[in-house]
């Protein structure tokens, strides 16, 4: 029997672990190997570790989880029920465990556009978030990918590092009021269908119109939507928000007892540095609940 069962390797599981494990719990750590962001090169934002190499980050972050004793295994988790003592754990190979409490972290799925040469660029000079890559973007000719209110705020934000915006909305058309919002800060608009993406060995070149038209640019951005790596959390029975994210408290606990979700699956920005506190955040909150079934809270 667990402690805590952590699923999701990423900054938000790493970080949970991590103050668990000096708290003394008996913690196990599963994990798939397919973080959100491994296809970039860096990662940002994060104080003492901005420009680390995303994968390097949870390289390190393991490390520092044994001399804690924790238990981190590659291997995905398939089902989760509910137990009369917790949760029973069913992994991908068949065996089971048992935990007192379960925390969920394996964040999101971008939805990258299905256009020729994206995926290609993906992580190199195509990107979805400015946060992350804004900043290495500054001054360039930047296409935006997208349609309707989403592409417009995303082309609107990023002339905050660049005053060469262009917006592609991809065979969608543009209500009057984004395309007039568009227009008042020099942002020029494409509403043909993206035919394919030209690029050299990851640097884009040009996005290239159904019409024939090209557009020429340095970097991509896409507003496309994103989904929950795992259902998990809704299998087990935990209210969701119009956008599928997990409902949670500021801890990360959900409706469900013993169950908590943090990191990008839950409810605060998506930043790597900010996933990292949810984590610990939540794993204040799990062992003070460890704690109560312990009969080591104050009593009221």
């Amino acid at each position: 029997m667990f402690d805590v069962v952590i699923v999701g390797g990423g900054p938000a599981g790493l970080s949970a672990a991590l103050v668990l494990g000096r708290c003394r719990r008996k913690v196990v750590l599963f994990d798939t190997g397919r973080p959100r962001n491994a296809a970039s090169r860096h990662l940002h934002g994060y104080l003492t570790r901005d420009g680390t190499p995303p994968l390097e980050l949870l390289r390190l972050g393991r490390e520092e989880l044994k001399p804690y004793s924790i238990e981190t295994r590659d291997v995905e988790v398939t089902e989760i029920t509910c137990a009369s003592d917790g949760f029973d754990v069913i992994l991908a190979t068949g065996e089971r465990v048992l935990s007192q409490t379960v925390l969920v972290a394996t964040g999101v799925r971008d939805h990258v556009p299905d256009i020729p040469g994206i995926r290609e660029c993906y992580g190199v000079s195509v990107h979805h978030c400015p946060y992350c890559d804004g900043w290495e973007s500054r001054d360039a000719t930047i296409v935006v990918i997208g349609h309707g209110a989403s592409v417009t705020g995303l082309g609107l934000s990023l002339i905050t590092w660049s005053n060469r915006v262009i917006v592609c909305s991809n065979g969608r058309r543009l209500g009057s009021r984004h395309r007039s919002q568009l227009a008042q800060h020099g942002i020029a608009v494409y509403e043909r269908p993206i035919e394919r993406v030209d690029h050299e060995q990851g640097q884009v070149r040009q996005v290239v119109l159904t019409s024939g038209e090209t557009v020429p640019c340095e970097r991509i951005f896409f507003s496309a939507g994103q989904s929950p790596q795992s259902d998990l959390p809704r299998k087990l029975g935990c209210d969701t928000t119009y956008k599928g994210i997990v409902k949670t408290d500021h801890l990360g606990k959900t409706r469900v007892p013993g169950l908590y979700v943090v990191g990008d699956a839950s409810r605060d920005v998506q930043f790597v540095v900010v996933a990292a506190a949810e984590g610990a955040k939540a794993a204040v909150a799990i062992n003070k609940a460890l704690q109560a079934r312990s009969g080591l809270a104050v009593q009221a």
